[in-house]
């Protein structure tokens, strides 16, 4: 009531009316829409939209329907009449479920029995947690149910393996073939200490006729992934060569009589997903370009190299490949200033169409930000695309301080994504210029700007981050005296990192979830084969010495003069908690200036409400302490 009539008084007395912006509380009380697919007849798109209760600490999400042509969105409750769920076999006659099982003893009851009251875990090998959970000797498996009789086939049975892959896998991870006798399935076989080692996930076929499986890419010891069967009967799946890489070159590959075929082997990028057209001519994928994800065209060759044509193009991203009707692709689609809607493309002519408008109540209160692109030179002579996000009602009369936004990953594409924590609306909001650049390590700018960051994490990439502040606080509307530098996993590795080498340039740092001692990382992290391939090795292999003796934040951690906040959850594994703690410790023996904002219930990331909200205020409040 107070804010209203202020407002009144400021128009009648022709004052000034300051403008909503986006607040942390506004940002999570935004509706989030996620697809669940097409009607049967393709005309209709259903999706979810989930909606958090700050006060509750709680989500609660609807279903509704909107023609694919457009229109009012209509809530259901049931659509099972109009859409065929994938899990259920095109013939109808089984489904797919996930189920957990119990395969291996880990309790410490279950090797001692009489010991009932005991919660100790016995391991005998790696693989003993991974990202928030600690290993209890359960395994998602995948079960065929018949659904006339009710029986069941566990495809997995009594395996150590996990379908869907864990904790990331979902739906994507199996599929039908078209005639429902077979089941294509993503699986990982490897268990303990090679699990931890490998990221040779395969595409494996099982014949319910048969009961037999089959290994389809036994010959490729990386990832295989996202089997998907077109209209014809041909399987696709995406692909990386290398073994223990996770961030390689994806490729979509096509099994023709009876051999796996590179599609995009020759093409300089990264496939993220990808959908076949409704008479299975061409395939449509999405990947990073430009620090930007846009739809590509891919048509199926007969020989040679297809010729493969972008869609979309755009300030924007092009996110989830919902469904196919004739010409028309429906895609979910963010932007810096907006969260995931829904809207169609026109294959055409790649024109697109919004569909959902879930917020628009919310940004129609608000000032918007101004996002530009900015190509600055890096010191070695390369030219790199820079994000800058500016205040709303942005004046470049005024100075206003501003952040260097360090990207995790470190091979995450710095596109144009819609965080609901690293939220540059939101920053920008509250009056900081955000530098936010596609430094090395980064997919969108080529296969070789993407690969040339590992193992070597404190090298060029740090002269990039630099070049980008530096060239930005050129301008006279950069405050030079109240720089920031922010990021979060190997973005919080970035910050750790600067902190003991930007020779005066920041004031403030924050750093949530970073690897701060490569040494203690490697023996705590989860996913070994991560530190193998982005450290080189392990720290006591002479071959990877560069990394852990000229790249580990802790060795110059006796060069931090500046305030730090440095954040960590108690339930990340990837990057353990020893990891903030020790850079706490650190910091405050040296009478540095900083705080520690621990997480014991959030992993890698901040998930719930209240949490989510507490971050926000407390990133803003130590900016306020440190920058103003």
């Amino acid at each position: 009531m107070k804010s209203l009539y202020t407002f009144l008084v400021a128009i009648i007395c022709g004052l000034p009316v300051q403008a909503q912006v986006m607040t942390p509380e506004l940002l999570w009380q935004l509706k989030r829409v996620s697809p669940i697919g097409l009607s049967d007849d393709g005309q209709t798109v259903l999706f979810s939209v989930t909606q958090y209760n700050i006060d509750e600490n709680s989500k609660a999400s609807k279903t509704y329907k909107i023609p694919i042509s457009g229109g009012d969105a209509v809530e259901i409750k049931d659509y099972a009449s109009i859409y065929r769920n994938p899990a259920i076999s095109p013939n109808g006659k089984y489904e797919l479920i996930t189920r957990e099982v119990k395969i291996k003893p880990v309790l410490g009851s279950e090797h001692h029995p009489e010991m009932e009251k005991s919660n100790v875990y016995i391991y005998d090998n790696l693989n003993y947690r991974h990202w928030d959970k600690w290993e209890d000797g359960y395994f998602s498996h995948l079960f065929i149910k018949d659904r006339e009789n009710g029986s069941e086939i566990d495809i997995n049975d009594g395996e150590a393996f996990d379908v869907p892959q864990q904790p990331f896998g979902g739906a994507e991870d199996y599929s039908w073939s078209n005639d429902g006798s077979k089941v294509y399935y993503v699986c990982k076989k490897e268990y303990g200490t090679s699990y931890a080692q490998s990221t040779n996930t395969d595409i494996y076929q099982y014949d319910l006729e048969t009961k037999e499986t089959t290994n389809l890419t036994e010959a490729n010891k990386g990832y295989d992934t996202n089997p998907v069967v077109s209209g014809d009967g041909l399987l696709a799946y995406l692909q990386m060569d290398e073994p223990g890489y996770e961030a390689d070159k994806n490729d979509i590959m096509l099994f023709s009589e009876g051999e796996p075929i590179n599609l995009t082997e020759h093409w300089d990028g990264t496939v993220n997903s990808f959908i076949f057209s409704e008479d299975g001519k061409k395939i449509y994928f999405t990947a990073p370009i430009g620090a930007t994800k846009q739809l590509f065209e891919l048509p199926i060759p007969k020989k040679g190299d297809p010729e493969i044509k972008q869609v979309t193009e755009g300030q924007f991203d092009v996110n989830d490949l919902v469904g196919i009707s004739g010409n028309t692709l429906v895609v979910t689609r963010t932007d810096m200033n907006h969260a995931s809607e829904i809207y169609t493309v026109n294959l055409k002519n790649g024109e697109m169409i919004q569909l959902t408008r879930q917020n628009n109540d919310t940004y129609n209160k608000i000032t918007l930000s101004k996002v530009e692109k900015r190509m600055i030179k890096t010191t070695d002579g390369k030219e790199m695309l820079t994000w800058v996000i500016y205040p709303p009602d942005f004046d470049p009369s005024k100075k206003y301080p501003t952040l260097l936004y360090c990207q995790g990953g470190p091979q995450s594409a710095l596109s144009q994504f819609y965080s609901f924590r690293w939220n540059f609306q939101v920053m920008a909001a509250q009056g900081y210029i955000v530098v936010a650049p596609n430094r090395r390590g980064m997919p969108g700018h080529g296969v070789e700007w993407n690969e040339q960051i590992s193992g070597d994490w404190g090298g060029q990439n740090m002269q990039d981050y630099l070049s980008a502040i530096d060239d930005v606080a050129k301008e006279d509307y950069v405050d030079k005296e109240r720089l920031g530098c922010v990021g979060a996993s190997y973005g919080g590795f970035s910050a750790f990192y600067l902190a003991g080498i930007h020779e005066g340039r920041f004031k403030s740092f924050i750093a949530h979830d970073g690897v701060f001692n490569l040494r203690s990382m490697y023996g705590t992290t989860e996913e070994v084969f991560f530190a193998h391939k982005e450290f080189g090795g392990a720290y006591w292999d002479e071959k990877a010495s560069k990394t852990y003796d000229q790249f580990n934040p802790v060795d110059r951690v006796d060069k931090w003069d500046t305030p730090i906040l440095i954040i960590q959850g108690g339930k990340d594994y990837r990057v353990p908690i020893g990891q903030g703690l020790e850079a706490f410790q650190a910091a405050q023996l040296q009478g540095i200036k900083s705080r520690l904002l621990y997480f014991p219930e959030e992993n890698h990331w901040v998930l719930s409400a209240q949490n989510g909200v507490i971050w926000q205020r407390e990133f803003f409040k130590w900016l306020q302490e440190t920058l103003n």
